[in-house]
């Protein structure tokens, strides 16, 4: 029996299907990202024609640059397929984050917590906006910061209520974390950190 193909051996499993949130628009944005990458693509090849018609292509340079230029843009072509085939995606509107009931964590609430590494004992206190995909701002203001739904962190606060510590597994190792306090945000305060929707950073993700 052959041995596997040494790059099937180390390449790394594709991430698993997700149910993403992300704020109205989303899906708008994803496809203007791609439909801006087929147009790039086009005129790429028509670089990689003219370069073609110069003739000795061992030394066209142009004719190499125009051939790993249309290799990048199709990688993230692929990718941004890839990324929204596997997942899916429900958009939510912000607006609904001012008036959410605060019984325990959810989407879009402001949150106190402390957490306690379970080696070391040292507690630190931080202050989130659970906030949609891609959300990392803060506001200078208030020091307040955007935690992406679906970051680990996030994951583990999220239907937690206030003062019932958790003990959870984080990938900096093992925590309890306790939320302290639960609110609504601000509009000033989504104002503030909720910047133009864009479309994920593709840098191949498999």
């Amino acid at each position: 029996m052959a041995p596997p193909r040494r790059k099937n051996i180390f390449r790394l499993a594709p991430p698993p299907p997700m149910t993403i949130y992300v704020r109205r628009g989303y899906g708008r944005v994803l496809a203007e990202e791609y439909a801006a990458l087929k147009v790039k693509r086009a005129a790429l090849v028509e670089d990689k024609i003219e370069a073609h018609s110069q003739g000795d292509l061992r030394e066209n340079f142009g004719f190499k640059a125009a051939k790993d230029a249309i290799r990048a843009v199709d990688r993230k072509m692929d990718d941004l397929d890839r990324f929204s085939r596997r997942n899916t995606f429900i958009e939510v509107d912000p607006a609904t984050w001012l008036t959410k009931p605060t019984d325990f964590v959810q989407l879009g609430h402001v949150i106190q917590i402390e957490k306690e590494d379970a080696g070391t004992k040292r507690k630190h206190r931080f202050k989130f906006l659970v906030a949609t995909y891609g959300e990392t701002a803060t506001d200078a203001e208030s020091d307040l910061e955007c935690l992406p739904h679906n970051s680990p962190l996030a994951a583990a606060l999220l239907g937690l209520a206030i003062g019932r510590p958790a003990q959870v597994q984080l990938p900096a190792g093992p925590a309890i974390l306790t939320v302290l306090s639960i609110r609504n945000p601000t509009q000033a305060e989504l104002d503030r950190l909720l910047a133009p929707i864009k479309a994920p950073e593709m840098d191949g993700e498999e």
